[in-house]
């Protein structure tokens, strides 16, 4: 028998990527939810003791004898991020994620990544990929698959708090599945980036005839269906992050919160669902982090962590959107409930997403083909 030691992968440039379908928001969110099931499942491995890790950060400290290392500005992060999903993607691969937001003084996004997708068998590279379009459809589709289950069937107005990347997936994610909305309302925190949102809302989704620019945190949340917080900001101190109050909060709205988020006590009551979108990925979080954890990871998943430390509220107290996709837990139950979904951001997502797009690359012939090896120099 002749052995083929030879290994081709495939680079991908976002231009490559666009073509290959990363942006199809609608097939995005149906593979989260493929991804879902699995997780259910346990057919999934992510870093960690408890498999759930959202990856591993390099971190700097305030003071170094070295002049040249980095500072640990805002949102200053070295991170990987890998992961294997089973299924019918039997692929493992990882994120490499690196951040600084003074990157936008030089003309570039505050975040750079790159996917690498990897056989499960052999471990060889299949395909080196631009990942800032990855990873910011997967992300925003998370929203989605929640509001898809979440959400009431009739929502008709989003409010939305943070209009740049993750603002825009993921209302494209709320539009996918909810088609009956027509009204967005928006906070941001300059007119450039309000300018653009506005701009791409009307060029995107001509069926949102009504869009509203508010200048408060009460108007985004109040008489919205479906409430998301998108914003960036400095993390530590929770009296800063952006609140939701339950006075504002409509009966029967979904809010999912990919960012900081704080609650009052009435969105901190039994009298509103919350759920996670895998319970482990917060377990493995307040392992790692000092404590109180909220200080550290600004989501509302976090908070309820250190509630349930603080004796303030039990585990089953909170829910898995895993098992809500996985159908061991209802969905929605009725019009009226309040449901707060967070959303941590999982690196099986992006090897979800990063199979796919590979695929289709694969079938139309997208990319450019790159040899490892004929034969490998040590083996």
């Amino acid at each position: 028998m002749t052995e083929n030691t030879k290994i081709d992968f495939i680079y991908l440039s976002e231009p490559d990527m666009i073509k290959a379908g990363v942006t199809n928001m609608l097939e995005c969110v149906n593979t989260m939810e493929e991804m879902f099931v699995l997780l259910h499942k346990g057919d999934y491995r992510m870093a960690g003791p408890n498999s759930d890790s959202h990856g591993a950060m390099v971190t700097f400290p305030d003071e170094s004898p070295f002049p040249t290392m980095p500072k640990p500005t805002a949102d200053r992060r070295l991170m990987a991020m890998p992961a294997y999903l089973g299924g019918d993607f039997q692929t493992c691969g990882v994120k490499w994620y690196g951040s600084n937001i003074a990157n936008r003084e030089r003309g570039l996004p505050r975040s750079i990544l790159m996917f690498i997708l990897n056989d499960i068998e052999t471990s060889a590279p299949l395909a080196y990929m631009s990942a800032n379009l990855l990873s910011a459809y997967r992300t925003g589709a998370i929203p989605g698959v929640g509001a898809r289950h979440l959400a009431r069937k009739d929502s008709k107005v989003i409010g939305l708090l943070g209009p740049g990347v993750m603002g825009k997936t993921s209302v494209s994610a709320f539009i996918a599945v909810c088609p009956e909305i027509d009204t967005i309302k928006i906070k941001g925190r300059g007119q450039k980036s309000l300018d653009s949102f506005v701009s791409w809302i009307k060029e995107t989704f001509p069926q949102i005839t009504n869009i509203q620019i508010v200048d408060s945190i009460e108007a985004v949340v109040r008489d919205s269906d479906i409430v998301t917080y998108c914003n960036s900001g400095e993390v530590g101190d929770p009296t800063t992050y952006p609140i939701v109050k339950r006075e504002w909060v409509k009966s029967g709205a979904y809010l999912a919160m990919p960012a900081s988020c704080s609650l009052d006590d009435g969105m901190s009551s039994d009298s509103v669902r919350k759920v996670l979108d895998n319970r482990g990925l917060y377990e493995a979080w307040y392992e790692e982090v000092p404590k109180p954890a909220h200080n550290v990871i600004p989501l509302v998943g976090m908070r309820f962590m250190d509630m349930i430390e603080e004796g303030a509220m039990t585990k089953d107290q909170l829910e898995d959107l895993t098992d809500i996709i996985g159908g061991a837990t209802p969905g929605r139950k009725n019009d009226e409930e309040i449901i707060i979904l967070s959303v941590g951001g999982m690196p099986v997502e992006d090897v979800a997403w990063a199979t796919k797009i590979y695929r289709n690359a694969l079938e139309n012939d997208i990319g450019v083909k790159l040899n490892l090896w004929e034969t490998p120099e040590l083996k």
